[in-house]
């Protein structure tokens, strides 16, 4: 290995200076002279043989080959002690002082990832939100004028059947006359309604979810004749199964006269 960058470096300089092969061709003379006493006289002519390869070497190694990159310079002669070539730039020292381009990349870096959670956020956020269709479903506007007295509408409301009915003034008296001491959920007709004409309910079952039928069963009311429960005038559980009586949904009244509802 050093033999072969020795003359890697020599090479180009017996081609580059003039005058070099001469001293190499002296050399060659002398080694050939050297030869030649050697073979009269051994000890003597071997040690200047041995001399003359001495220098030879010497000449060699002093050879300092130009024109290398700094890996080959390196390569040749490893010093622990690097230096960079800072002609066109300024070096910095280590510390939180001193600015860097990095900074920027690092402020860019995580501005975009700022950017990221806050998306992630609102779009987590908005998909809770209810849709534009599941709020037009949310509400239920029901005109009320057109419902005869003693009858029941059924009306549509979030996919479950709500009725309406309104009221005779026998109903009423019934509704708010009933002691409701003992019922298996007590509330007074005055807690189950707005004005007293008319009773809103949601048409399902608290036993098991069936539909009511309207106008049957033992009072007057609402009987589920999946498994035998009597609402009375009022929605409220008589008889049956049910563990309570039929819910009744928020709505309110859209003017003075009542006429119109709004059910959600």
């Amino acid at each position: 290995m050093a033999l072969r960058q020795a003359f890697s470096g020599l090479v180009p300089r017996l081609l580059n200076a003039p005058g070099v092969l001469c001293p190499i061709a002296s050399s060659c003379s002398q080694l050939v002279s050297a030869t030649a006493e050697a073979s009269t006289s051994t000890s003597g002519g071997f040690g200047a043989f041995s001399s003359f390869l001495r220098s030879y070497a010497s000449e060699v190694a002093a050879v300092k080959p130009s024109g290398l990159s700094p890996c080959d310079k390196l390569a040749r002669s490893p010093n622990h002690n690097i230096s960079y070539d800072e002609s066109n730039h300024k070096r910095y020292a280590p510390g939180l002082d001193n600015k860097s381009p990095a900074t920027l990349v690092q402020a860019g870096g995580r501005f975009f990832y700022a950017t990221a959670a806050r998306l992630l956020a609102l779009k987590f956020i908005l998909s809770m939100s209810a849709a534009a269709d599941v709020l037009a479903m949310a509400s239920l506007e029901v005109d009320l004028s057109g419902i005869e007295e003693g009858n029941t509408v059924t009306v549509k409301w979030r996919g479950k059947p709500v009725f309406i009915r309104h009221r005779t003034a026998d109903e009423i008296s019934e509704a708010e006359n009933t002691d409701v001491t003992g019922f298996r959920d007590p509330q007074t007709d005055a807690e189950r309604v707005i004005d007293p004409k008319y009773l809103v309910v949601v048409g399902v079952c608290t036993h098991l979810g069936c539909v009511p039928i309207a106008g049957a069963g033992d009072y007057n009311g609402w009987f589920c004749p999946c498994h035998g429960t009597h609402y009375d005038i009022s929605g409220r559980v008589r008889r049956g199964p049910a563990p309570y009586n039929l819910e009744v949904p928020e709505y309110r009244f859209l003017d003075d006269e009542h006429s119109k509802a709004v059910i959600g």
